[in-house]
């Protein structure tokens, strides 16, 4: 009943954004991520970004570290902070590296607003509005209940950002949900494809009684999708993945992935700048963190999912 009432209320903060009446536009809103360039995912989040900001009639920026170095980032949030913006939306990929640029804007008296990465209670050590994100853990947790009702009792992890902590409570909570200990389940595979692709090979040749695949986005799903296919398992072997994304849509559309678990990247860019924007002209602000997720994306629920997919969705 709370999320619903959360929901209900930011829909009406959403709907006031949108008023054409009494509004002092122009307000500068940069999202900071965590992203190398080279992440498609965030491409639903650039666009969430721009159709608030053309919502609210608000300018917005998004800035990010190329190659992902999140000592870059730190320095990025710094700039942006400096620049006197109106509101900051930010990832806490690294809260050891992150937290002092984040509190350091908040004494500025730039609002924030924190997404995707960290947790609530992060989001509130360093000072920020709120946090509008998926519970990792609690999403991972409900993803291995679901694969333990489908039979799955053992598992690999294929985690491509071992370096964000946080991501790695979804392999936590995929065992704990399968009732089975981690372990040596999730392996770091990094980000370059082919890598990913040979380290999910060697595992599943090394494990062969491994029972499904967990990866974590695209970014190792992708490479996963192909090692599967080359190795003659794909629709064979239990397959979930966090994100959607073209090659996933697909995957899910053909039998080879089973679900796909929907964090809603397009609300955690659209709802911030929404809210700050009210925030600033009005001092209205949601009473509680925000949960874009998680929901399961079946080969039932494709349509809309597949129109959309790497643009909204």
């Amino acid at each position: 009943m709370k999320k619903t009432l959360i929901a209900f209320a930011t829909a009406a903060i959403a709907f006031t954004g949108l008023s054409g009446t009494a509004v002092a536009d122009g307000e500068r809103f940069v999202l900071v991520s965590h992203a190398p360039d080279s992440d498609s995912w965030w491409n639903t989040i650039k666009n969430g970004l721009a159709l608030a900001g053309e919502h609210v009639g608000a300018e917005v920026e998004y800035r990010n570290p190329p190659t992902g170095d999140i000592a870059d980032m730190a320095r990025i949030i710094e700039q942006a902070a400096a620049s006197n913006p109106d509101g900051i939306i930010t990832t806490l990929a690294d809260p050891d590296v992150l937290s002092g640029p984040i509190q350091n804007a908040v004494a500025k008296g730039v609002p924030v607003i924190i997404i995707n990465s960290g947790t609530p209670e992060q989001a509130a050590d360093v000072g920020a509005l709120m946090y509008v994100g998926q519970p990792e853990y609690d999403a991972g947790l409900a993803a291995g209940q679901r694969a333990k009702r489908d039979g799955v009792g053992s598992f690999l992890c294929v985690n491509h950002v071992v370096s964000n902590p946080v991501v790695g409570e979804r392999c936590r909570g995929f065992a704990d949900g399968l009732g089975v200990d981690l372990g040596t389940s999730m392996i770091d595979s990094g980000q370059d494809p082919a890598e990913i692709k040979n380290k999910v090979k060697a595992y599943l040749l090394a494990n062969p009684d491994t029972e499904a695949v967990l990866t974590l986005g695209p970014t190792s799903a992708d490479p996963t999708i192909q090692a599967l296919q080359e190795m003659g398992k794909a629709g064979d072997i239990y397959f979930g993945t966090f994100d959607l994304g073209t090659e996933i849509v697909k995957a899910i559309k053909d039998g080879t992935i089973q679900w796909g678990i929907d964090q809603q990247p397009f609300l955690q860019a659209y709802l911030p700048v929404i809210v700050l924007a009210n925030y600033q002209r009005y001092g209205v602000l949601p009473g509680n963190n925000i949960n874009s997720g998680p929901g399961f994306i079946t080969k039932d629920a494709l349509a809309k999912v597949e129109e959309f997919a790497g643009e909204y969705r």
